[in-house]
């Protein structure tokens, strides 16, 4: 019986390629979806990049909060990027296929950003924590030195993260059906596929996705109703700023989390609704950042107007 299944697994092809079905078949919704996510990337790389820079250029900005956003925002640029070009030339392409190094390349960007963006998040809820409950020590706390441990422990979280998973994924012999019915690999979908029983290797991206990103809401949750708690006894001017910023963090949150309990922790959800939800952490969280931390932000606002005038005077003076 072993040597039957050896033999036969040794008959088929090792697949050197993965077709993937991307989010739709109809061609009218192929043409809208590529106008539509073409300019949503674009608005995405546009926006973060603005943030980075204005948060480099203005020392008015080279706060923890900022240095944190500014962190947060090249992961989320980072992390659209990943599959989003290639999903939106495959909206104008008839045959979708992606190599195996490719589709396993996606999978480790995926899990390293996805992790390290899940722990700068917890990072960024630490220091409006301790902004708004302990103002007083805040500059001592939240030293220079503190907030690059954070920012590197997040993003080594983040490699421990995708690491964990993908030692065991490219183990696994991928001989028989090459189908992704998603718009990218991501490890549910594709160890699946595998010629070889992964039913270990399911309970593994379970604990370590789910648990994960369960474990990070629940502590952002907890977090952030202490923060809301103090912030009632607070004067209605200073309130009234601090939950603006937390409603920002509370929004980006949720919209990012939940998709991603929902689908690394949920078994039973359906493709379809999967595909839904992966569109919204994979490019929809990206474009929030710009929208909620720029156009509702009065410093950074004021830091784009103050650098915009002296980009204008420089250029009048030649």
């Amino acid at each position: 019986m072993t040597t039957d299944k050896h033999m036969e697994r040794r008959n088929h092809t090792p697949v050197s390629e993965f077709i993937l079905l991307g989010l739709t078949e109809s061609r009218d919704l192929q043409i809208l979806f590529f106008i539509f996510f073409s300019i949503v990337y674009i608005a995405i790389v546009l926006g973060n990049l603005i943030i980075i820079f204005v948060v480099k250029l203005d020392p008015q900005l080279h706060s923890p909060m900022y240095f944190l956003l500014g962190n947060l925002s090249f992961i989320d640029m980072s992390l659209a990027s990943f599959a989003t070009p290639k999903m939106i030339c495959d909206l104008l392409s008839e045959y979708k296929a992606i190599s195996y190094d490719g589709c396993m390349t996606q999978m480790f960007f995926l899990h390293l950003l996805g992790g390290s963006e899940m722990m700068l998040l917890v990072a960024m809820a630490i220091d409006r924590y301790v902004a708004i409950c302990k103002p007083l020590h805040y500059k001592t706390i939240m030293s220079r030195r503190v907030c690059i441990g954070l920012a590197v422990f997040s993003w080594t979280t983040g490699l421990v993260h995708t690491m964990s998973q993908m030692v065991f994924t490219v183990t696994l012999p991928f001989c028989g059906p090459n189908v992704v019915d998603s718009f990218f690999c991501d490890l549910p979908r594709v160890i699946k596929l595998a010629c070889t029983d992964t039913y270990v290797l399911e309970l593994l991206v379970i604990a370590d996705s789910g648990v994960l990103s369960l474990f990070c809401f629940i502590f952002l949750l907890i977090s952030y109703s202490i923060i809301l708690i103090n912030v009632q006894h607070r004067s209605s001017s200073g309130s009234s700023k601090a939950l603006s910023t937390l409603s920002a963090h509370i929004t980006v949150v949720v919209l990012f989390f939940g998709p991603c309990i929902f689908i690394y922790v949920w078994p039973f959800s359906s493709i379809s609704i999967d595909k839904v939800l992966s569109v919204f952490y994979t490019i929809f969280t990206p474009l929030l950042n710009p929208i909620i931390y720029t156009f509702r932000n009065k410093d950074m606002k004021k830091a784009i107007k103050k650098i915009k005038g002296k980009h204008v005077s420089s250029r009048s003076t030649f």
